[in-house]
């Protein structure tokens, strides 16, 4: 059974960091990108930052680039996403998930509107709320 579970949101103060865990099972975690994404209250889905099956290629949104960082043990089958510095636009819940293969890096990068079905699996998401 395919699986994805994040864990590590919470509220934290202007300032503060949170690690994010996402948690693979039942697939090849080395055979698919990832990417995080984000959703906060009332609004679309925003693309966060990506990393390459192989890891060697990593992207981070504009808004977050600087202060996040995302990495993969793949011993673990785990995906990681280090956030620093975080502010109140950060609030929302964070999901990871693996693209759709059809869809190129530059898909997610654009700006477009994304949807859920963009992306072939993710988790349950997990909320972190940043207090001012």
């Amino acid at each position: 059974q395919v699986q994805l579970v994040e864990s590590g949101g919470d509220l934290v103060q202007s300032g503060g960091s949170l690690r994010l865990a996402c948690k693979a099972s039942g697939f090849t975690f080395n055979n698919y990108r990832w990417s995080v994404v984000r959703q906060p209250p009332g609004k679309d889905l925003e693309w966060v930052s990506y990393i390459s099956s192989a890891g060697g290629n990593k992207d981070y949104a504009d808004s977050v680039k600087g202060r996040f960082t995302i990495s993969v043990d793949r011993a673990e089958n785990t995906l990681y996403l280090q956030m620093n510095s975080l502010n109140s636009e950060d609030t929302a819940r964070y999901f990871c998930a693996t693209p759709l293969g059809i869809h190129s890096h530059d898909y997610f990068t654009s700006g477009g509107t994304l949807a859920w079905g963009d992306f072939a699996a993710r988790g349950q998401g997990t909320q972190v709320t940043v207090s001012s």
